[in-house]
């Protein structure tokens, strides 16, 4: 018996996972101050608050949450208390999908089995990692859906990667990308879009097959764009940057909500699917992550070139129904405001260009995105 057995959700719940740059309070530059953190996280948070591959960052994550507004409030409560740990210890914590200067060679790896064995095993590829992105776990009452939602979602992936797009720099040089964290994780041997599937038994059939052959250790090794999760019983969205504040997360993740359940129900209806060719997913995926919200995506449906931020009001208006259902019209509201405002990528640009400083570029968006005032 496969061991991948899909645990059934109570609806459409939410899980959210953020992960954030730590940096030095005074040079802005990345710093390895995960554990000290850590160490001094009170009982509540212990398990929420997570080491990752490197101690430069951390991953917050939610618990269960019925709806956006729970998410808004377990993540605040959660940053507050953050925030003030990193302060504590001369530290901020940065939204950004790449930290702008600081190189990738000179950062501390997490020093546990899994970890090192990560970097033994992908050596480079590993060691360059140095990405912050958003996760949104939306969930599903059956594995076979869940492999269908990431089918369907494709065409979606591009426009929540435009949206999101905050990571134009790379140690210490302008990259000509919004979004070069999409690139970086792209060089990871189980990352990027996810192949074709038909039901939860070839899914499992290819996890068990890769384990068995050696190629991967676990199922946390495969890093796709969007993954079915059993053990939450949710599919995963994992195509984002690091927005550059908590009210664009949640702008995110009511959007990718609504997403999935509107695809749910067209299952359920027995809708059928027009395949959006995997090829022009890759090349809208490309666009957003060169142009971000000033690009041009084709639609896989009419073959048309569409600016995205057309694109992304249509998707609200279509969504807006299914907004009210779930009790998140005013964060899809903050999709629609998204669309005229800066990206994070811009604003980064923006500051980078004003002041030719890379350190005050973060500076700048450390300010813009606390939750309470650091000392």
């Amino acid at each position: 018996m496969s061991p991948y057995v899909f645990a059934k959700s109570d609806g459409p719940t939410l899980g959210v996972e953020l992960e954030l740059n730590l940096v030095d309070a005074r040079t802005m530059a990345l710093r390895s101050g995960a554990t000290p953190i850590l160490e001094a996280l009170p009982p509540d948070l212990k398990g929420a608050v997570k080491p990752e591959l490197f101690q430069c960052y951390v991953e917050i994550n939610t618990g269960v949450c019925r709806d956006v507004e729970e998410v808004g409030r377990d993540l605040s409560a959660k940053l507050a208390v953050l925030e003030r740990l990193a302060a504590d210890r001369g530290m901020r914590l940065f939204w950004s999908g790449t930290h702008p200067f600081s190189p990738w060679h000179a950062q501390e790896v997490t020093q546990t089995e899994r970890y090192l064995g990560l970097v033994d095993l992908l050596q480079e590829t590993a060691r360059r990692l140095i990405t912050f992105g958003l996760h949104v776990h939306v969930g599903l009452d059956s594995g076979d859906k869940a492999i269908m939602i990431c089918d369907r979602i494709l065409p979606y992936l591009p426009v929540l990667l435009a949206l999101s797009a905050n990571s134009p720099f790379w140690q210490g040089r302008e990259t000509g990308l919004h979004s070069h964290r999409s690139k970086v994780m792209e060089t990871l041997p189980t990352s990027g879009l996810p192949p074709l599937m038909r039901n939860w038994s070839e899914y499992t059939w290819l996890l068990n097959h890769m384990v068995e052959t050696g190629f991967i250790q676990t199922i946390r090794e495969i890093w796709w764009d969007v993954r079915p999760h059993h053990n939450f019983g949710t599919v995963e969205v994992r195509i984002c940057d690091m927005p550059p504040t908590l009210r664009q997360v949640l702008g995110l993740t009511g959007l990718v909500q609504c997403l999935v359940q509107d695809l749910s129900d067209e299952v359920d209806r027995g809708i059928y699917q027009s395949d959006a060719h995997p090829f022009l997913v890759r090349q809208n995926k490309w666009r957003a992550a060169r142009y971000g919200m000033d690009a041009h995506l084709v639609d896989p449906r009419s073959f048309r070139v569409v600016p995205v931020r057309r694109t992304v009001r249509e998707m609200v208006d279509r969504l807006e129904g299914r907004a009210r259902d779930l009790g998140c019209r005013s964060q899809l509201e903050i999709v629609r405001e998204m669309v005229e405002e800066p990206t994070g990528s811009v604003r980064q640009l923006a500051t980078y260009r004003e002041t030719g400083d890379l350190t005050e570029v973060v500076r700048r968006m450390i300010r813009s995105s606390a939750i309470s005032e650091a000392p």
